[in-house]
């Protein structure tokens, strides 16, 4: 019987994570899912099912997550440092793990005015409008450089506003390629903050050893996953006596797996290597003796 109620009492563990909806919800899914998780939400529905009995989920907006983990409506969350400092949220950062919504570069929060502006510098933004959907970081940083602003919320298409007369005279925006800055003809005048994709977890949820290790645990798979997007493995086969040849072009990860053959005169290598050289890597091996080999993807690089 006890061994029973033991039973019971570990299937109610659960983590609740926040998952992100909106842009990057897609992003998310996909890299859970080559963390070995696989994530569905129902049509209609704000809570996915994950196959994984120890973890719970609802979606929220990435501006909300950190402020519901802090309050503990959510033990984990995955969210933007940028909104973590717009909440100035007091929880526990984890970890980076670096994929956005469509590249790995890190978010860039730029002020930035029309091509044809006056505006320099921000301490010529004293006395003007802003728009920005990060309010209260824009406030902060102005503040930091003694500028008084008039900084107002906006509700999206922000890199339009600067181009309206009376709307604003400069905007803050997030951006990763700079894109849509460039097609609505706008200027960087400084880049504000860099944000990057985090894992945090409620202050009281950390404390507790079992949520503590499930949440560590979780980030190691998550950023196993996300090292192993643009490396693949390598075997082949090498002659004994090419091989210091074929071991001085390859780039390892660590050092070169070598093991014995059934044949004394040949050895088998096995490498990880990142994808965007082997296409130049694999026809040097082949001129430098290596035979049979095989390049395969790879779904998880823990360090």
């Amino acid at each position: 019987m006890l061994k029973n109620e033991n039973m019971t009492k570990d299937k109610k563990k659960s983590l609740k994570i926040g998952f992100p909806s909106g842009s990057l919800q897609d992003a998310t899914f996909k890299l859970f899912d080559r963390a070995g998780y696989n994530i569905r939400l129902p049509s209609r529905s704000y809570e996915p099912d994950i196959n994984d009995v120890e973890l719970t989920g609802l979606m929220f907006r990435a501006q909300e997550i950190a402020h519901y983990v802090e309050r503990g409506v959510l033990d984990v969350g995955i969210t933007g440092h940028d909104w973590i400092e717009e909440w100035e949220a007091d929880v526990e950062q984890i970890g980076e793990l670096r994929y956005s919504k469509a590249t790995s570069n890190p978010l860039r929060w730029v002020i930035a005015v029309p091509e044809d502006s006056p505006i320099q510098r921000v301490q010529d933004l004293e006395g003007k409008t802003i728009a920005s959907e990060l309010v209260g970081v824009t406030r902060r940083f102005l503040a930091s450089r003694g500028v008084s602003a008039n900084v107002e919320f906006s509700w999206g298409t922000t890199e339009v506003k600067a181009g309206i007369p009376g709307v604003a005279d400069a905007i803050v925006d997030g951006t990763e390629t700079g894109s849509s800055l460039r097609a609505n003809r706008l200027r960087i005048v400084e880049v504000m903050l860099e944000s990057t994709t985090r894992f945090i977890a409620n202050k009281a949820s950390w404390a507790d050893d079992w949520k503590r290790q499930k949440a560590l645990n979780l980030f190691t798979l998550l950023q196993g996953a996300l090292e192993a997007e643009s490396k693949v493995g390598l075997k082949m086969n090498v002659p004994r006596l090419q091989l210091d040849a074929v071991m001085k072009i390859l780039p390892a990860l660590n050092t070169p797996t070598v093991s014995n053959q059934a044949d004394d005169a040949w050895v088998a290598v096995e490498i990880i290597a990142d994808e965007s050289i082997v296409r130049d890597l694999i026809p040097l091996l082949k001129r430098s003796g290596a035979e049979g080999i095989i390049e395969y993807p790879l779904n998880k690089v823990v360090y």
